[in-house]
């Protein structure tokens, strides 16, 4: 038995002992009632054809939900997850955070969102303030739409969305789903949405929303018992891809041309051959990435930590290696591109997350990888890249440049880099697993019902 399928049985029983205990939301809690200040959508038509229409208008929601204008703009991809249970020290990477979780805030305290970080944060330098969500899942999966609108997904079958900015947040999980782990989510504005839970047989499935999660529908369900799904993403708004592990030797791929309605498993004959023990993470939403009509996913658990690309929507792919490295429990755990050629990696091994030496790299031409020359120094499962312009502080080197400032989190903290992924420096000690950047706000999401929003201190 592999170490992710060991891992995935041990989700089930966590789980169960956690609905009981308290401590994570239960079945109950998926459908529980929205919370005040919440808006709650009503149905939707389907997926409409236009892959550019739709895109939320926050403003326009929040005062009245069925007004949803049409709008080309499509969010930046964001994919994949990883198979452990959410408190097994040994077994999951989320669960070996150094620092403790910060209470969540209360929402009286975010009316002008201030300062909740949890972490350290110099003086004029980025800081993370947490909302209240309610809940103390682990959230992997993490989809924002706008500064306005978010979502997120996570244990104990767990999504909740925001049209607020945070300010409060509606539990929308699927009834069918309250045993199952999500671990990665793709939103297209705050109706639509296409979220993917994890493990064995047939507990990898793809669910779809069209009305803001008061209903979903499962497009998919594995029946294949060698498949293990870790991540989806979207190149535009109906072409998507979902990624296994190995089966019969080859990573396999799921590709859909309808927003997520319909999904076929990809020939593997434009696969490479899997190393011996290769896998994905599905640790933050970001294994499997896409930019500028390219798919990419990274891999570790072999002799060396890959990052394969595709050109063609997932029908073939050319692997290369990487300078992070790899192991039974170490490899790449984040990607993010900001477009074909500028790519960041990081990683380490989630059993010892205080040491990742080599653990970020970098690439300028979308083939090959170079090491980060300052790395965080610890193990990260999650980097994106930041249009936002943050002003770091003296300890964090000059002015940073929108195309060049990029964020990675992990279980002991956030850092910053201002030079394209080549030095990172710290700016915060909270635990996050996962983080995602849209044009004015990044979001970052982790344990026990951890969900924030990038802010600069004063």
């Amino acid at each position: 038995m592999t170490i992710k399928r060991r891992l995935s049985i041990a989700v089930l029983a966590v789980a169960t002992l956690a609905a009981t205990s308290g401590f994570t939301r239960g079945p109950a809690l998926s459908h529980a009632a929205t919370p005040p200040g919440a808006a709650a959508l009503p149905g939707a038509a389907a997926l409409p054809a236009d892959p550019a229409a739709l895109a939320a208008d926050p403003a326009a929601l929040a005062a009245d939900p069925a007004a949803l204008p049409a709008s080309p703009a499509v969010p930046a991809a964001h994919s994949a997850a990883l198979s452990a249970s959410p408190a097994t020290p040994a077994a999951h990477p989320a669960a070996l955070s150094a620092s403790p979780a910060t209470p969540a805030a209360h929402p009286a305290a975010l009316s002008d969102f201030s300062d909740l970080s949890g972490g350290s944060a110099t003086p004029h330098t980025p800081a993370w303030r947490l909302t209240d969500t309610g809940s103390t899942a682990r959230f992997r999966g993490l989809a924002p739409v706008s500064a306005s609108v978010a979502w997120v997904a996570g244990s104990a079958g767990t999504i909740l969305r925001t049209v607020d900015g945070g300010r409060s947040w509606s539990s929308v999980g699927p009834a069918d789903a309250a045993e199952l782990q999500f671990r990665d989510i793709e939103a297209f504005d705050a109706r639509h949405a296409v979220a993917l839970t994890i493990g064995t047989g047939t507990d990898s499935r793809i669910y779809t929303t069209a009305d803001g999660g008061r209903s979903w529908n499962r497009t998919f369900q594995n029946d294949d018992a060698a498949a293990f799904y870790d991540c989806i993403t979207f190149l535009d708004r109906r072409h998507g891809l979902a990624l296994s592990d190995p089966v019969d030797g080859k990573f396999r791929i799921l590709a859909t041309s309808d927003g997520g309605r319909s999904w076929t498993v990809r020939p593997p004959t434009g696969m490479p051959a899997a190393l011996d023990g290769e896998f994905a993470f599905a640790a933050s939403g970001t294994c499997l990435v896409s930019s500028g009509g390219r798919a990419f996913f990274a891999t570790g658990g072999g002799a060396t930590a890959r990052v394969f690309s595709s050109a063609d929507r997932g029908r073939t792919w050319t692997a290369t290696g990487s300078p992070i490295p790899s192991g039974p429990s170490a490899g790449i755990y984040g990607l993010a591109f900001r477009d074909p050629h500028h790519g960041l990696a990081v990683g380490g091994d989630y059993t010892t997350p205080a040491s990742a030496p080599s653990g970020a790299a970098v690439t300028r031409n979308g083939r090959t990888w170079s090491a980060a020359t300052s790395p965080p120094g610890e193990y990260r499962s999650g980097v994106a890249w930041s249009t936002l312009a943050l002003a770091p502080s003296t300890a964090l080197g000059s002015a940073t440049s929108r195309s060049a400032s990029a964020i990675a989190v992990g279980p002991t903290g956030s850092d910053l880099s201002t030079d394209g992924g080549l030095t990172w420096h710290r700016f915060d000690t909270g635990s996050f697993d996962a983080v995602t950047c849209v044009t004015h706000a990044c979001w970052a999401s982790g344990e026990q019902g951890r969900v924030a929003r990038l802010t600069h201190t004063r």
